[in-house]
């Protein structure tokens, strides 16, 4: 069968990865200390060539995460290493940290659904509006320069079953960025702000096709590359928190799944704090969850997802119900109560059954006309929560406005 249409895309594809590539390649070389590109005259051939293979397998892993990672960027914002004023002493539960909730769906839009659309109307139908699915409009990258350090990654098998990839609901998010390419990302991130902790919840994301399955397969690909000599190198390896001085470079592992399909070895081997899905509570705006039994580490969770109102209601309704679930579990957050124990809140909310549907969008930056949203009603709240720990708070659009994400970071100043 001819597919005379694609020649052209895959000639402009074909361009602008060696754009790319020439991209990660010079910011590679500034990094090495080659500021032209060209290798140190001290170093020898066999290692500047050990180098080169080294620096044209990143930029390989870099080209194929960016449309869910983002392009390599030098941002030395103060954002982008804003854990390192804080001592190493500090434990990572006294730390504002923030969040996005469904972190890769910040490229899905029209154009990426229809180019896509050949591939997932293999496996399911993708017809569904985009700002049904989109959280997001930062890159990965974007986000972590901003300060975002909890990252909220939904993954499945990809249309052909045999790699891990990300998706929201029946919504695929990238058809080359693997799991594994957006945590070699990461971890490259990382050696280069050594003094930042990330957070990564891995969840199975459901209702991706009519083909795929939370099977033995799915959970033996995520245990293996969680379980890599890179990842045993960048994520922390116990099932605690700890502090900051315990995680600094490192990757905290949160994970909202389980591999019931493997056997109880598989499970012993992972590091991370555990959330099963089976404790997890669906959509409520209380949830008191052990994540180690060992050491009874205690989380309280917000996941208000999805108001309960009547399938008419106003954006106004859906927004205030969502709003008083998060400022309720921030209060309880900054309270005396569980001073040392994890608060893991999600200002992220969506009503799609809703006539008409409310969108992510809605919700989190309100209707455009009269209603404002969460993030915009979360500032004034945020103003009387100086000097308070709040813990995780996971934001959609958390750019927007602009004053929400600086706000959060300064509530507990070093």
């Amino acid at each position: 069968m001819v597919f005379p249409s694609l020649s052209a895309r895959n000639i402009f594809l074909y361009v602008n990865m060696l754009a790319v590539s020439a991209t990660i390649l010079y910011i590679f070389a500034i990094f090495s200390g080659g500021s032209n590109g060209s290798p140190s005259k001290n170093a020898s051939h066999h290692g500047h060539s050990n180098s080169y293979l080294a620096a044209f397998a990143l930029t390989q892993t870099l080209q194929q995460a960016s449309p869910i990672f983002g392009l390599p960027s030098m941002n030395n914002s103060k954002t982008s290493h804003w854990m390192s004023t804080y001592p190493d002493s500090t434990p990572l539960t006294h730390l504002n940290i923030p969040g996005t909730h469904d972190s890769a769906t910040w490229n899905y839009s029209q154009t990426t659904q229809n180019a896509l659309k050949p591939i997932v109307a293999l496996v399911s139908d993708p017809s569904y509006p985009p700002d049904w699915f989109r959280c997001q409009s930062r890159s990965f990258i974007d986000m972590l320069d901003d300060g975002i350090r909890a990252f909220d990654l939904r993954y499945a098998h990809d249309v052909t079953n045999s790699t891990l990839v990300f998706w929201h609901g029946p919504s695929l998010q990238s058809e080359t960025a693997t799991v594994g390419d957006v945590l070699i990302a990461f971890y490259s991130w990382l050696d280069s702000h050594p003094s930042e902790v990330l957070l990564l919840s891995f969840q199975y994301e459901g209702s991706t096709s009519r083909y795929s399955a939370n099977d033995a397969g799915v959970q033996t690909l995520l245990y293996s590359e969680l379980t890599s000599a890179a990842a045993k190198r960048y994520v922390k390896q116990d099932h605690t928190l700890g502090t900051l001085g315990d995680a600094r470079g490192k990757i905290v592992l949160l994970r909202r799944f389980d591999l019931d399909k493997l056997p109880a070895s598989y499970t012993a081997e992972l590091p991370g704090l555990h959330f099963s899905p089976s404790a997890w509570t669906d959509n409520v705006p209380d949830v008191t969850l052990v994540y180690d039994t060992a050491t009874n580490g205690t989380a309280y969770i917000e996941d208000y997802y999805s108001p309960n109102t009547a399938v008419n209601s106003t954006a106004e309704l859906n927004i205030r119900y969502k709003l008083n679930a998060t400022v309720a579990h921030l209060e309880y957050a900054a309270g005396d109560a569980h001073p040392d124990d994890l608060f893991w809140t999600f200002a992220s909310s969506t009503n799609i059954a809703h006539l008409p549907p409310i969108t992510p969008t809605i919700q989190a930056l309100g209707d455009g006309v009269v209603t404002p949203g969460v993030n915009q009603q979360l500032v004034p709240f945020l103003k009387t929560m100086q000097g308070k720990r709040l813990g995780i708070v996971m934001f959609d659009f958390h750019e927007e406005p602009a004053e929400l994400l600086p706000l959060f970071l300064g509530l507990t100043p070093p």
